[in-house]
């Protein structure tokens, strides 16, 4: 028979399952409500698709979605090599003694305010992207990317660095006893048996870039068009709410947020389903 505690313990678990689940539909509803007036009269889909000129009684958020995915692809890009670098040499082909104080480092990068990332992407890069674009303020998408890189390559590491250590032992004795040396067996053995963890790292990264707010609003520019190139400014959907939110109430203007808002939610659902789909995956393989 189960213990009481067992008991409470199940019971509290489900509650919780049960508040959390409750408060995002709660959230998806709140957004669906307050988006009902672009709904019921046919205006979301303009607002999906065409530009934001207030002025001209536009408010489409068409530019903040493609700067919001351009910016946070071009990151994870970025990002991507070198953090499976960084992991590489931190979890097989550094010193031991080197690779923990390495590791620790990286920890506490993933705890250093994002406004600080802000700030030195404003004194120190964006004058380094304007020099090299040779025009322009230097805020735009490569500056926002880069710098969200920064952002999320210790996540990307760490999520990289406990992949690796999931690699069954025996694989890694046996490559050994065929005489397989570092980079043999991290490139042979380690990394073909963590590419669904890989995979996974990527996934959350995107979702980490895709929801940042500070990085894109201080140093990506915050133009309302569509990015010609990695130089042009962009605003981001994140940026877009933070900074239409002041607008009137009731105003479509104030409306269009709550688009964003909705088209956040399914992008990050779909991020969330997908690293579901692949940890289910590895759990059956096992």
């Amino acid at each position: 028979m189960r213990s009481m505690k067992e008991t409470i313990a199940e019971r509290t678990f489900l509650l919780s399952a049960i508040v959390s689940s409750s408060i995002t539909l709660i959230i998806f509803g709140f957004m669906l409500f307050m988006a009902l007036p672009l709904l019921s009269g046919g205006k979301i889909l303009r607002i999906l698709s065409s530009a934001w000129s207030p002025g001209n009684g536009s408010y489409g958020i068409f530019p903040m979605i493609v700067g919001t995915l351009a910016i946070s692809f071009l990151s994870v890009a970025i990002s991507f090599p070198v953090s499976i670098g960084c992991s590489g040499f931190i979890g097989i082909l550094g010193p031991r003694q080197l690779n923990r104080y390495l590791k620790k480092i990286v920890q506490v990068m993933t705890g250093i305010p994002t406004v600080i990332y802000g700030f030195v992407g404003i004194f120190l890069l964006v004058p380094i992207v304007r020099e090299l674009a040779g025009r322009g303020s230097g805020m735009s998408v490569i500056t926002a990317a880069l710098m969200l890189s920064v952002l999320i390559s210790p996540t990307m590491i760490l999520f990289f660095n406990d992949s690796f250590e999931r690699v069954p032992r025996s694989y890694l004795e046996a490559a050994d006893g065929l005489g397989a040396n570092k980079v043999q067996k991290l490139v042979y053995v380690i990394l073909p048996n963590a590419k669904k963890g890989i995979i996974m790292g990527l996934i959350l990264a995107f979702g980490r870039a895709l929801g940042d707010t500070l990085v894109a609003l201080m140093i990506a520019g915050n133009a309302t068009q569509v990015p010609g190139s990695i130089f042009d400014s962009a605003r981001t959907l994140t940026a877009h709410i933070a900074l239409v939110i002041a607008a009137d109430y009731e105003s479509i203007e104030f409306k269009s947020i709550f688009a964003c808002g909705i088209v956040l939610y399914l992008f990050t659902t779909a991020i969330v389903l997908g690293v579901r789909y692949l940890a289910s995956g590895r759990r059956k393989m096992r």
